[in-house]
Order: C-alpha cells, then structure tokens, then sequence
C-alpha cells in the first residue's frame, strides 16, 4: 500500500501507462469530525466504486443498474 500525505485542497494524480494519461484525481475536499472528504475525477467511463459495493460485486457479479447497488449514483 502506497500511503501519502495530503492537506486540505491537494490532489494525487493516478496516471496511465506512458505516466502522463491521468485516469484518476483525487483531491482532499474537506478533514473534520474525524473524517476526509474526498472528490474524484475521472473519465465517464471509468466506474468509481466506495470499497463496500466494489467487494459486493466482485462477490455476486455485477448488479443490474448503473448505480453499483447504490441508493443514488457516485457520479452526478
């Protein structure tokens, strides 16, 4: 496991192949009352999961909607 350390409005950027394709950015939003806001961005077609769904699915296959399981979708 990489760990990092990041303060309030910094990012780590996960890159591509050729290491300068982002796929993923993920910026600290908000630290308080003993949790990280995070934000993600990401192509569309990337699916961001929070670990829980992601476990869920790899158990019982992909669920049948677009939201992973979710009540609302992690994309807006």
């Amino acid at each position: 496991m990489l760990v990092l350390t990041r303060k309030n409005q910094e990012s780590v950027i996960v890159g591509g192949s050729d290491g300068f394709g982002q796929i993923l950015k993920v910026t600290v939003i908000e630290i308080g009352h003993g949790k990280v806001r995070l934000g993600f961005e990401a192509d569309r077609h990337l699916p961001v999961f929070i670990a829980e769904v992601w476990e869920r699915i790899r158990a019982t296959g992909p669920p049948d909607n677009e939201t992973g399981g979710l009540e609302t979708p992690l994309r807006g």
